[in-house]
């Protein structure tokens, strides 16, 4: 496919964006998670916008701006931010397919997601450890579910000038999945540390999560995208 910063910009945005709001949803954290994610999500998302994401986009931006004004008010903020992620993902959607901009906003957000989650434990450590679960389960499936997604695409098989990329998808692939699993066992463990050790986990899979989004989609024959 012809891969686009928007789209994938676009595509984090929204996963992000509706991450944070269940987060937020849940009154699990303070005004200054809100903050700190909806701020990221514009900072993803005027780069998406002016980059070819459009009007949706830049809708998605002012809703996350709107969010973060509305701090004070969690459910609002969680409502308008949510609808900032569905404006990303029409914008996504609009520049690559609809399943993979799913797919791919449940792997990037929720990993991300839980990222900021785990190191807002510095703030309070008395955070409940089920909200990070809950992000780790979705992180976790999203790995899986965005590669059955590029797999049906057509993904494979690689032609032998892409061994090399699809040698690195499948490693980066697996990699997040086992750091999903570490996140996981990591939490159980009594103690701050536990938490330490899966919030910088966590911080791994997101490298290797957006490195295995990219490649996968660069892999990915146009003519199936329709690009």
């Amino acid at each position: 496919m012809d891969l686009t910063a928007s789209h994938v910009l676009s595509t984090w945005s929204a996963g992000l964006a509706v991450a944070a709001a269940v987060v937020v949803w849940w009154r699990v954290v303070g005004r200054g998670y809100l903050w700190l994610a909806a701020g990221t999500t514009v900072l993803f998302g005027v780069p998406a916008a002016w980059s070819g994401g459009g009007a949706w986009a830049w809708a998605g931006c002012g809703l996350a701006t709107v969010a973060i004004l509305l701090a004070g008010r969690p459910g609002l903020a969680a409502l308008a931010l949510g609808a900032g992620g569905a404006a990303f993902g029409v914008a996504a959607m609009l520049d690559g397919p609809v399943l993979l901009t799913i797919s791919g906003a449940l792997l990037l957000g929720g990993i991300t997601a839980e990222m900021m989650l785990g190191h807002w434990f510095l703030v309070d450590p008395t955070l409940p450890r089920w909200a990070l679960r809950r992000l780790d389960v979705a992180g976790g499936a999203g790995v899986v579910v965005d590669a059955i997604v590029l797999a049906a695409l057509g993904v494979f098989p690689w032609a032998s000038v892409d061994l090399v990329l699809g040698i690195g998808f499948l490693a980066l692939s697996v990699m997040t999945v086992i750091l999903m699993v570490a996140v996981w066992y990591s939490l159980a463990e009594e103690g701050y540390s536990g938490v330490m050790a899966a919030t910088g986990l966590s911080y791994l899979a997101v490298l290797t999560a957006i490195g295995a989004a990219v490649v996968g989609r660069l892999l990915v024959d146009g003519p199936v995208l329709g690009s």
